[in-house]
């Protein structure tokens, strides 16, 4: 029995992460400023393309679907090309794993920094991250993986407790439960439950920590603790320079003479080719 269950488990994995046909990225990144902008410790959110994706974008009502950490290069690890992998993040069916930042080359992505997080605590983060390389889910968790199946109507305020029913481990992969845990273990907020105590002399805020498994991708993006990085204004933008399609464009035309070789009878001179063999403008 425990082997059916897992099977089908796997089976369910395989089916949810496939991509979906025609996918292609409203705005997607410029690979270029997106390789030098991140840094160690950031969140990539991303939009992605599998059967999974779109229902976990409806479930949350947002653009995102998979978040990945950026720490760096992890040791020695490439792909067969040679590309570093410089990405931790956790799939369904394949667990957490290190990923290569041109996986998503083509994707629309967003940059979310932790402010004012400290060198240290940074390096802890990714530590923490990198560690659990390797970690698996128990895909005998059916109920977890089949409600990914059933996109129903729900009231805004289920949405959510979907996404974390059950807390098994193909939920907590979904949900960005790692990366939450990450900046859990140095006491970084994304979005805490906030009590406000008042006494004769003060209001205090407390911030009490949500379970991890109770958050989604679009958390970074909406945290007020997590600042929003666009490559293409980090950068340097100048909109003056910016080439729109229904302005005419100036472009120099170089005219080249032809030139042709004297016969014989010329003594090997050069002269310029007859008027009627010029090149016309283009």
């Amino acid at each position: 029995m425990s082997f059916m269950l897992d099977g089908i488990g796997r089976f369910l994995a395989r089916y949810l992460e496939k991509p979906v046909q025609g996918y292609e990225p409203f705005t997607p990144s410029d690979f270029g400023a997106l390789q030098a902008t991140l840094q160690p410790g950031d969140v990539l959110l991303v939009e992605g393309n599998n059967h999974v994706s779109g229902i976990i974008k409806y479930l949350t009502q947002s653009t995102w679907s998979h978040a990945a950490l950026y720490v760096g290069r992890i040791g020695d690890r490439e792909t067969a090309a040679g590309e570093p992998l410089v990405l931790v993040e956790a799939n369904l069916g394949e667990g957490v794993v290190g990923a290569e930042l041109s996986k998503y080359a083509r994707y629309h992505t967003r940059i979310c920094r932790p402010t004012g997080l400290t060198p240290e605590d940074r390096a802890k983060v990714c530590a923490y991250a990198k560690e659990r390389i390797g970690f698996d889910y128990d895909v005998k968790n059916i109920i977890d993986l089949m409600r990914f199946l059933m996109p129903l109507p729900l009231p805004q305020k289920w949405r959510r407790k979907m996404m974390s029913m059950g807390s098994g481990h193909p939920t907590r992969i979904i949900c960005s439960a790692l990366i939450a845990q990450a900046f859990d273990s140095v006491r970084y907020p994304i979005l805490p439950k906030i009590s406000r105590v008042e006494s004769e002399s003060a209001r205090e805020e407390i911030l009490e920590i949500r379970h991890s498994s109770l958050y989604a991708p679009r958390d970074f993006d909406i945290s007020p603790f997590f600042e929003v990085v666009k490559p293409t204004l980090v950068n340097g933008f100048d909109y003056k320079k910016v080439q729109w399609a229904d302005r005419q464009i100036s472009i120099d035309i170089e005219v080249t003479v032809e030139i042709e070789t004297a016969t014989a009878s010329d003594g090997g001179t050069l002269r310029p080719a007859p008027a009627d063999r010029a090149l016309a403008p283009a």
